[in-house]
């Protein structure tokens, strides 16, 4: 393995609770490199699986967080001036499948329908990423996968990705985890002893029934991770929870007083 590719490896390895066999499965994707799509609600444990896939198998992980402002050239590079003139500096994607790494597009719908479409040669029988600026054509390393995340939850007209996009990956469909699951995690997460972080999954879980009736997303696990450590590192467990779990989710005055009365109730 190379210089560049060890720097960008997960040295430690990443805590992440299986829910099935997802770990199997993707096991199998990547010994075929195929490339695989994520779907799941916010803080679900999308971008710690790929994180502890990555350690698991020993492959370097090149993460990009997808935004609205992403150009094509963001991915795959661009010339740069410098003193000597111009030199060309590679971007994630070509990074990655240049050194053999598994790229994560996180969040992948946030970015334009006409930026990701330079990911379509690399998720078929191809694998090749074409650098039209630089007038190569790349073929990617045997070790390379591409691996994109999002919340369908989110999905709209204009932010979705094109079915000639989605039926290029395989998938995994992520959920909360059940309530026994998800209080071993946050215990396990956290050191919090687990009769408190039953409780605070019970928050979650009332905050998670007003999910369409008020509430955009629920509360999610990482959410509860936070106000664990918060409670962990001393706060009042009812301070802990609005400020991790009731604040962040929502700027509607009536919600919050219905998720403070919750935390109230189970607090009390």
């Amino acid at each position: 393995m190379s210089n560049q590719a060890q720097q960008y490896l997960v040295k430690q390895e990443p805590f992440y609770q299986p829910q099935g066999n997802e770990v199997a499965l993707y096991e199998a994707a990547y010994a075929a490199r195929l490339p695989v799509m994520l779907k799941g609600p916010t803080g679900c444990g999308k971008s710690r699986f790929i994180e502890h896939m990555a350690w698991k198998l020993g492959k370097p992980l090149i993460t990009v967080a997808c935004n609205e402002d992403m150009t094509a050239s963001d991915l795959v590079g661009r010339y740069l001036l410098d003193a000597n003139g111009t030199r060309w500096l590679d971007g994630p994607l070509t990074t990655a499948a240049r050194i053999g790494a598994i790229c994560y597009l996180d969040e992948i719908v946030e970015a334009r329908q006409d930026t990701t479409v330079v990911i379509h040669p690399l998720t078929d029988h191809r694998r090749t990423l074409p650098l039209d600026k630089k007038g190569e054509l790349l073929a990617a390393h045997p070790d390379f996968q591409l691996a994109i995340s999002y919340n369908p939850g989110y999905q709209s007209l204009m932010k979705d990705l094109k079915q000639s996009t989605k039926q290029r990956f395989v998938g995994f469909e992520f959920a909360y985890p059940t309530a026994e699951l998800e209080t071993a995690i946050v215990a396990t997460e956290t050191g919090l002893p687990r009769d408190l972080a039953a409780k605070l999954i019970k928050i979650a879980h009332a905050a998670r029934n007003l999910k369409g009736h008020g509430l955009d997303e629920g509360i999610s696990t990482r959410l509860l991770v936070y106000a664990a450590t918060l409670i962990g590192g001393g706060v009042a467990p009812g301070d802990a929870c609005r400020m991790a779990l009731a604040r962040p989710i929502t700027d509607d005055a009536d919600i919050r007083v219905t998720l403070d009365h919750a935390i109230d109730a189970v607090f009390a």
